[in-house]
């Protein structure tokens, strides 16, 4: 099978492409927007077979140092017809390597770790790496089921709290654009309190800006006060948890957990049929995760595809120069 590998320049054509193909909100249009306004390049590519679309990748570019020129990364992509995920992913990365002469391909596809498709990507040249972006360990809810079935696979005390929570003088609504530096608020305070670090206020304007009803954001309300905020992307098939805050007030009435069902059933009534709750760590916020269902996911996880003989240095350096960022952050955090 040949397949061909052109760019895409128009928004509309593009998300009607991720969408038909159940791709993921970080392949959207307004994601690659919001990443090429910060440190990013953006390809984007259709991949088809004669006439017919049978996948797409979202191709972000990082310039690096020469010689090593510029890091090809997919979040959650590619995009494609079920049976042809390697020959997709195998189109983009010779398209990588002839167009943008990039060191590697990274990708993190959104498929099960148990899949055939990631099965078979060592027999062509790909390699797990540890260099890991987004968490492939993570849970992922059917929006097919009904909110009874949903509610059975939550633990009991989950449902509890929802109950609970629900009763608060609290009003849990969609955020307006207008209100978002109330989330900023919000979310530098849990940044602050949890010690992790976040970008700059001008990142998550433009995330809101280039993504518009594919990013809503719901928030809980004491009055005028914001006391807790939950912030998704969407594609037309699934929703994806970005960011997310408490204020001290916020966590006493429990109300991160009307908010996330909240979430839950909005995305339910869009007609998305998966949420992706976005990672799980050993850590008291997976635990609160933990508590929306029955089981969890592994997803595929980082693999790279070497396009250069230079890549073996690359793969030594990127891991060094990762640990020397994280522990500068924590030592101006300090």
């Amino acid at each position: 099978m040949t397949l061909s590998v052109v760019s895409c320049l128009d928004r509309v054509e593009w998300d009607a492409a991720v969408d038909s193909q159940q791709g993921h909100p970080m392949q959207l249009w307004g994601w690659g927007e919001t990443k090429a306004a910060h440190n990013w390049r953006v390809d984007r590519v259709l991949v088809r077979d004669g006439e017919k679309l049978v996948g797409s990748a979202q191709i972000l570019l990082r310039t690096l140092p020469a010689p090593f020129r510029s890091l090809a990364y997919l979040a959650r992509g590619p995009q494609a017809e079920e049976g042809l995920e390697n020959e997709v992913l195998n189109a983009v990365g010779l398209y990588v390597k002839t167009t943008h002469k990039s060191v590697a391909l990274s990708a993190e596809p959104d498929w099960d770790a148990d899949s055939v498709a990631v099965a078979s990507l060592p027999a062509t040249g790909w390699a797990p790496s540890s260099s890991t972006i987004l968490i492939p360990r993570t849970l992922i809810l059917d929006l097919t089921r009904t909110e009874d079935e949903l509610l059975a696979a939550m633990s009991k005390k989950t449902r509890q709290y929802i109950r609970k929570s629900s009763r608060e003088a609290l009003e849990y609504r969609a955020v307006t654009e207008a209100e978002l530096p109330l989330c900023m608020a919000v979310y530098k305070e849990t940044a602050e309190r949890a010690e992790f670090g976040i970008h700059q206020d001008s990142y998550y304007s433009d995330i809101l800006k280039n993504l518009g009803t594919a990013s809503p954001i719901y928030g809980a309300f004491d009055g005028e006060k914001l006391v807790a905020f939950l912030w998704l992307a969407a594609s037309g098939s699934t929703a994806f948890e970005l960011y997310g805050g408490m204020t001290e007030e916020g966590s006493q009435l429990r109300a991160n957990f009307s908010l996330k069902w909240l979430a839950i059933q909005e995305m339910k009534a869009r007609g998305i049929t998966r949420y992706d709750f976005n990672g799980l760590l050993n850590d008291g916020v997976s635990k609160f995760k933990f508590g929306f269902a029955d089981h969890e996911n592994m997803l595929a996880g980082t693999w790279d595809l070497a396009l250069s003989p230079l890549y073996p240095v690359f793969a030594r350096v990127l891991p060094v120069a990762r640990r020397s960022m994280k522990r500068a952050r924590g030592l101006l955090r300090r």
